[in-house]
C-alpha cells in the first residue's frame, strides 16, 4: 500500500507514503547525467537530467520507487496487485519493462507533453532485471508542475487518465477512485448546518462534524478520499518550511501505523518512510518509520556531474532533541 501526492505553494511539491511489510534496502540516489541505461528492448540511452530519489541499487543500477528529476518531471510506482498486466515484448509497440520507466523519462523529458506520443505506442513489458528479481505489479502517477496523469496497464491494454486530483493510491484502478469521490461531496471543513429535519433542533456539539463520513481505515479506496480531502481543504503559507511541513501533515494523515494493517501472513503493513520533494528546488525530504526527524539532501551541480551514482544511507535512528 501507498499514498502518493502532487501539491503546489510557490514551488511544486511531489511524494509519497511507502507503506510495506518489508524493507527493500532503500536509500537516497542521485543519478547524474549522461548515466548510461542498457534498456531489455537491447537499447540504451544516456540521461540528459540527473534524479534524485528512493531506490534499491542492483549492480549500479537504481530501481527506483519515485524520484524527480533536475527539471521537475516526478514519478512514483504504487503497488498494483492483480490489476495490473505486463506482456512479453511487442515488436509492434515501444517496449520498456516497469523497472525502467523512471530512467527513461525522467532521464529524457521535462514535460509530460513531450513524451505522450511515446505513451501511445508504450508496452511495459514483463521482463525481470534478474532472475531473482520478479517484476513488480505497479501503476504510477506522473507530475511536471503543470499536469498530473496516472498510468495504469492491465489485461486490456495501457490506460492513461489524467489525474485533477494530484493523488494516487492503489488498488482499485484510478477511474474507480475518481468516481467514488462523488460519494463524498457532502464533506466540508465548516460548520456543518443542519439538513436531517426543520422540525429537529440538531445542533454541532464539536469541531469537525462537517467531516463526519471522511472514512478513517487504511484502505486504499479510503487513503484516497482522505488524503484527496485534507490536501484541498489544507492551508499553508508558501515559504520552504511552512510547504513542507504540511506536505508531511497531510502524509500523516494518511500512514499507517505498525500494528493496525496485518498481511494475510500476519505482517504488519506499515509506512517504512515518507518523502516530500520539492521538484522545483531538486530537494529530497523524508523521514522514516524509525526516525521521525525530517532529513534533507540537496541535488547539488557537482552530484549532476558526477559519472557514478550518489548513494545516501538513510538515517533511521531516532533524533531526539533533550533540552535538559
Amino acid at each position: 500500500m501507498c499514498t502518493c501526492i502532487d501539491f503546489q505553494t510557490k514551488d511544486h511539491y511531489f511524494g509519497r507514503n511507502l507503506d510495506l511489510e518489508y524493507r527493500f534496502n532503500e536509500k537516497v540516489v542521485i543519478t547524474p547525467r549522461n548515466y548510461r541505461f542498457d534498456l531489455k528492448n537491447g537499447s540504451a540511452i544516456r540521461t540528459k537530467y540527473a534524479m534524485i530519489g528512493m531506490a534499491s541499487v542492483r549492480d549500479c543500477y537504481p530501481l527506483y520507487a519515485e524520484a524527480t528529476n533536475e527539471r521537475g518531471l516526478s514519478m512514483a510506482g504504487l503497488y498494483f496487485p492483480k490489476n495490473a498486466h505486463f506482456c512479453c515484448r511487442n515488436k509492434d509497440r515501444f517496449n520498456l519493462c516497469p523497472y525502467e520507466l523512471i530512467p527513461y523519462f525522467l532521464g529524457l523529458y521535462t514535460k509530460i507533453a513531450d513524451f505522450r506520443d511515446i505513451l501511445s505506442r508504450l508496452n511495459i513489458a514483463d521482463t525481470p532485471l534478474a532472475e531473482d528479481l520478479p517484476v513488480a505489479q505497479l501503476h504510477w502517477m506522473i507530475s511536471d508542475g503543470t499536469e498530473c496523469i496516472i498510468l495504469e496497464q492491465m489485461e486490456d491494454g495501457l490506460k492513461i487518465y489524467d489525474n485533477p486530483v494530484g493523488i494516487l493510491t492503489n488498488n482499485p484502478p484510478f477511474s474507480y477512485h475518481l468516481a467514488n469521490l462523488n460519494n463524498y461531496m457532502n464533506l466540508t471543513p465548516r460548520c456543518p448546518e443542519n439538513r436531517f429535519s426543520d422540525r429537529l433542533n440538531l445542533q454541532q456539539y464539536g469541531m469537525g462534524m462537517g467531516a463526519i463520513g471522511l472514512p478513517g481505515d487504511t484502505s486504499p479506496t479510503s487513503r484516497f478520499v482522505r488524503a484527496s480531502f485534507t490536501k484541498f481543504n489544507s492551508v499553508c503559507e508558501e515559504d520552504e518550511v511552512s510547504s513542507v511541513t504540511q506536505f508531511f501533515h497531510i502524509l500523516d494523515s494518511v500512514s499507517v501505523v505498525k500494528g493496525t494493517s496485518l498481511t494475510k501472513d500476519g505482517l504488519d503493513d506499515l509506512t517504512t518512510y515518507s518523502c516530500c520533494i520539492n521538484a522545483t528546488r531538486g530537494i529530497y525530504y523524508y523521514k522514516t518509520y524509525n526516525n521521525s526527524q525530517i532529513t534533507a539532501l540537496r541535488m547539488t551541480d557537482r552530484e549532476k556531474c558526477r559519472k557514478t551514482l550518489c548513494i545516501h544511507e538513510l538515517i533511521d535512528v531516532q533524533q531526539i532533541r533533550y533540552l535538559n
